[in-house]
């Protein structure tokens, strides 16, 4: 492989121009048609096999037009004074008039509460773009406006994200990219070498942005794919364009010709490229085993955009130090040390001398890093936890107070196989937890009876999922109890990703470890790879819980959790996480974490081959890489905390994670714990049973030059 990506890439290099020209002609086509023909999105989260499923299918095929995901509209409704007193009520009339003659629109219906001044007005749409439900929901509530002037407060609530309402995220990928300017700057000391990783990256990210666009045409693209592939890519682009672009100056410094250089880059370091971007591939592929098609689309989706930063890394960015030659070093800004100052060298010699001590002390850490994942909350993360002043969580709070905690989240009942609703109420009625039973309504069969059931408590109360199981237990002659609704959903889902986790996390380790196999051609490496991968997830999800479920940097992220009585002490300020969002989060980190183990060991082999001393090896590669992989994760880091401000929680969580595991990763792990356990494990490091070296392809990642200069016995017997 090493020599096909060395062909590749010198090839690049005597075309830059062409290669440039082809790379942005065909980001600008793709983005250009995803503009021009739309980037479709979809709202349906649908959990194939699942209960909630089924009472999703029978309420969408036989109860009418108006039901179904998407089929219905709130508009919540306040005013200082009673709303049936004059001229309130006669400007509600009004107002519901007018929303009935918007199109597709089937009907309005005016719902008083308990409490006086707050009502509701339920419109039932048919035929609607149900993509656009933020846009439906704020032309329905303009036409609301007679009863605004007579100070009626009218507060949209969708089923929609906060990501959904048009709100621009573009402050995110700026600050992100200015932030990695800066470091590539810092790094590289002169400005066009710290353009181009960033020039490669934008390109890289608007040619995944432009296909998923598009993709959208054909298949359900989730509201998050964009805004989640955006911050993987940009991550991943800059780094790998970075680790190349070090390659590339270190041999032009050497007296290596421009084209030779870019060759040289692209067979060893480009090599890297392709197995560390493998290994995230990898990962985000095994969710498809998840059983989650949301889950399933937001991980491929966002590996087409890691697949489009590794293609960009061995063709743009040689076609790039091609055209550049000697002048990637123009435009000094700084004086670039080399890694031999940069202090890593040291450490990794004073970890060589106590290994013990240093892995001992390393696990400590790590151990209390990672303790407070014990408590992490798993749960639906609704409306409640929105940003206080927002219309969203305004909507949640009114219909709180008006109709009830369990209002919602209300439980969608189908019973099907009975047209007795009287039987179906009475008997949900006597369900405990539950608050009210609504009207019922027979299918077009006369077989089966639509029922609304108000819990009482909130979606985010653990109780609520109590709730739904005693429904499901319901027992009609007859007839087969079915319960949908948001709760519903997330139960089903918490209990398919219980189910599937174990799968999923075996394959992810499996597949990752055979990645390294092949690359280093050494089993011990490989396994201790996957392990050391755990050990920083560990760390990420300890995060997590101190921020989300211990609540103690909730409101710095922007997530306010709602103070409920009805909810115990424990749980009163704590975030909860999205049942799905710990398996990709896991996927995305284990291909991520994987990154920097695989440059780090690719130069602790390449020190190894020259002289079979391991200990004195193990330091030169920790320090030969300190300083670029240092700057790779502050760049990566930094990305990922900028989308911190994207308003969508599970940006948020994603982006808390992944800078807290890449930070940890790249300090105590890859500079603490990864260099004194290779120390302890000696040539057993690179041991391999000859018959497993015979069958294993040579697909090394260092490259012909490497291997060249190892002594024949070290290539051999390692």
């Amino acid at each position: 492989m090493s020599g096909l990506l060395g062909r590749l890439g010198g090839w690049c290099a005597r075309h830059g121009r062409w290669v440039l020209a082809l790379w942005v002609i065909v980001a600008a086509a793709l983005m250009g048609g995803s503009l021009a023909l739309g980037s479709p999105v979809s709202n349906e989260v649908s959990i194939p096999g699942s209960d909630a499923q089924r009472a999703h299918d029978l309420m969408a095929e036989g109860f009418g037009p108006g039901y179904g995901t998407g089929g219905t509209v709130q508009l919540v409704l306040y005013a200082d004074a009673a709303l049936a007193a004059e001229p309130r009520k006669g400007a509600l009339d009004d107002s519901v008039e007018r929303i009935e003659e918007l199109p597709h629109v089937v009907d309005a219906e005016l719902r008083p509460s308990a409490n006086p001044n707050i009502g509701m007005i339920v419109v039932r749409l048919e035929g609607h773009d149900t993509t656009k439900t933020a846009q439906t929901a704020q032309t329905i509530a303009k036409a609301a406006d007679p009863a605004r002037e007579f100070g009626v407060e009218v507060v949209p609530a969708d089923n929609s994200t906060p990501a959904d309402k048009e709100i621009k995220t573009g402050p995110s990928e700026i600050a992100g990219v200015l932030i990695a300017l800066l470091v590539l700057v810092l790094a590289f000391g002169t400005l066009v070498a710290a353009l181009v990783p960033i020039f490669s990256a934008l390109v890289s990210v608007v040619t995944g942005l432009g296909m998923i666009g598009l993709l959208g045409h054909v298949i359900d693209v989730p509201k998050q794919a964009g805004i989640m592939a955006t911050m993987i890519g940009l991550g991943v682009g800059i780094d790998y364009a970075l680790f190349l672009i070090s390659r590339y100056r270190r041999l032009l410094a050497d007296g290596v010709p421009t084209v030779e250089a870019v060759r040289r880059t692209t067979s060893s370091s480009g090599g890297a490229v392709v197995f560390a971007g493998g290994t995230v591939i990898i990962a985000l592929s095994a969710l498809m085993l998840g059983g989650f098609p949301l889950l399933q689309t937001l991980g491929w989706i966002t590996g087409l955009s890691v697949v489009c930063a590794v293609l960009t890394s061995v063709t743009l960015v040689p076609a790039m130090l091609g055209v550049l030659g000697p002048k990637i070093n123009a435009l000094r800004v700084l004086r670039a040390r080399g890694s031999e100052d940069s202090g890593w060298g040291g450490l990794a010699r004073w970890v060589a001398r106590r290994p013990w001590r240093v892995l001992i002390g390393s696990v400590l850490v790590l151990a209390a890093l990672a303790a407070p994942a014990l408590t992490l909350k798993l749960g639906p993360l609704g409306d409640s936890y929105a940003e206080e002043g927002t219309t969203t969580r305004r909507a949640y709070e009114l219909i709180q107070t008006g109709y009830g905690p369990g209002a919602n989240g209300p439980l969608i009942v189908v019973a099907d196989g009975t047209g007795d609703a009287h039987a179906v109420r009475q008997a949900l009625d006597e369900v405990p937890g539950v608050a009210s039973v609504g009207p019922a309504k027979l299918n077009e069969s006369g077989r089966s009876v639509l029922v609304q059931v108000i819990p009482d408590y909130a979606p985010g109360d653990p109780r609520s999922l109590d709730v739904v199981e005693a429904v499901r237990a319901v027992e009609l002659p007859g007839a087969k109890v079915h319960v949908g609704g948001e709760v519903a959903a997330m139960a089903d889902v918490g209990g398919r990703m219980v189910e599937r986790t174990p799968l999923v996390i075996g394959v992810v380790v499996l597949l990752s470890a055979l990645l390294l196999l092949l690359a280093f051609r050494a089993p011990v490496v490989a396994v201790k790879a996957a392990v050391m991968n755990l050990i920083s997830l560990g760390a990420a999800f300890g995060a997590l819980a101190l921020v989300f479920s211990l609540g103690l940097g909730s409101r710095l992220v922007g997530m306010d959790a709602p103070v409920s009585d009805s909810m115990l002490v424990e749980w009163i300020f704590s975030v909860p996480i999205d049942n799905y969002v710990p398996l990709m989060l896991f996927a995305v980190l284990f291909g991520l974490s994987m990154d920097y183990e695989v440059f780090l060991l690719t130069a602790v082999r390449q020190a190894y081959l020259k002289h079979g001393d391991n200990r004195r090896a193990v330091a030169e590669g920790l320090g030969s890489t300190g300083r670029v992989i240092t700057s790779a994760a502050l760049i990566m880091v930094a990305v990922f905390v900028a989308f911190i401000a994207y308003p969508d929680p599970l940006v948020k969580v994603f982006g808390v994670g992944l800078a807290v595991a890449i930070a940890v990763d790249a300090t105590i792990i890859r500079g603490f714990l990864v260099p004194a356990t290779m120390v302890l494990l000696g040539r057993a490091n690179w041991w391999c049973p000859r018959w497993l070296d015979r069958l294993l392809p040579n697909l090394s990642v260092e490259g012909h030059e490497e291997h060249a200069s190892a002594p024949r016995e070290l290539v051999d017997a390692r």
